[in-house]
């Protein structure tokens, strides 16, 4: 299984950034991404980095280089995890909204199964986050409607659908995660810190290893 993530927009994407540019969103992923697939290359696993470098690649390229690998090894044979940060809004100001969750293309594929397994492992790596949310929330960081973990089970399974580009124009199971909102001050200060960047890292590196062994049966 070639495993591959992407890290989502660029340096020179606008505004994908926390209001006080502590964060910025292509910085994040891609030092998330980097983490996850050393983690899962010292695993035993194939995994890559589908964009190397810091611009914002078009999400046509980014299919592109998808689809290659998928011509080249089978679809069956490839996963994509696309790694972000949400936002709430695009007006530079901060916002209640908070949360970890992940989007996967309508209808029922594997990435649906993906997306459970990262789903459970969020459940136990975001644990301290997931106590502590209800204290944060009281406090007024998050707003009365906020979730740790958000899910839509309209369909039958926690993850949310959407026809985001990358989910439907790529042939291999393929799963979108928002890792916090970079307008949240309370889920910023969480994803810089190392104990948040290390459970979002653990989620992603063990939702997937359990996709991989179920796949492998």
């Amino acid at each position: 299984m070639v495993e591959l993530y992407d890290a989502g927009h660029g340096i020179d994407t606008l505004g994908k950034c926390a209001p006080d540019k502590s964060l910025r969103e292509y910085k994040k992923a891609r030092e998330l991404v980097k983490d996850i697939v050393a983690q899962r290359r010292a695993m035993g696993y194939d995994a890559r980095i589908l964009v190397t470098e810091d611009n914002d690649i078009s999400l046509p390229e980014r299919c592109r280089r998808v689809n290659a690998v998928c011509r080249q090894v089978g679809k069956s044979n490839v996963l994509l995890v696309s790694v972000h940060c949400n936002a709430a809004g695009a007006d530079g100001k901060w916002k209640s909204a908070g949360g970890w969750c992940a989007y996967t293309s309508p209808g029922q594929t594997k990435a649906d199964i993906l997306a459970t397994n990262l789903y459970e492992s969020a459940q136990t790596y975001l644990k301290d986050y997931i106590e502590d949310f209800p204290i944060r929330k009281a406090k007024g960081d998050y707003d009365s409607k906020q979730r740790p973990i958000r899910t839509d089970y309209s369909d039958g399974d926690p993850d949310y659908e959407a026809r985001f580009y990358i989910l439907v124009n790529t042939q291999c199971p393929a799963v979108l995660t928002e890792s916090m909102f970079q307008d949240n001050k309370a889920d910023v200060d969480f994803l810089l810190s190392p104990e948040g960047h290390n459970a979002i890292v653990n989620l992603h590196v063990n939702g997937v290893d359990k996709f991989v062994k179920s796949q492998n049966r």
